[in-house]
């Protein structure tokens, strides 16, 4: 798309890590130009996601994806010239971001799909033993600045 990456970065980052519904309805109210082709690729994600279930065959659950991925890369730059003031020109790059969106889908727990705990193995983290911190020392002590030598004459 034509925008600069930067400013394609700040609407993705609103959709990280959301429901699509959730992300659906946060493009469909943000004030940003990039918003709107932004959200016509989330659609087209979510249409593949739909495609996959129910013509290839895939067991994909509409309801529980979310973005798991939404990044805008730098494209081409287009090099461009403005005339300016007494026959001078001023230089100036229409830049093109390439943005990307992933989506994955959550387990009605709220965990990523794929990411369960396997049988014996304990969900919470045991807390690992401490070493006795040692001493820190003391900051080295500056030394004074002497007095500049006065200049022969």
């Amino acid at each position: 798309m034509r925008v600069s990456p930067q400013k394609a970065r700040l609407v993705l980052n609103l959709i990280k890590g959301r429901r699509v519904e959730e992300a659906r309805n946060t493009l469909a109210f943000t004030k940003k130009r990039v918003a709107a082709t932004v959200a016509k690729l989330l659609q087209s994600a979510i249409d593949n996601a739909n495609f996959l279930s129910t013509e290839k065959g895939l067991d994909v659950e509409l309801d529980n994806l979310y973005v798991k991925h939404a990044v805008a890369n730098d494209g081409p730059r287009m090099k461009r010239i403005r005339p300016a003031p007494m026959g001078r020109a001023y230089h100036y790059v229409r830049r093109i971001a390439h943005l990307e969106i992933v989506l994955a889908e959550k387990n009605r727990n709220g965990a990523p799909v794929g990411t369960a705990p396997v049988a014996g193995q304990k969900t919470t983290k045991a807390a690992a033993p401490s070493k006795p911190k040692a001493k820190a020392k003391a900051p080295a002590k500056k030394k004074a600045v002497g007095k500049k030598a006065t200049a022969k004459k």
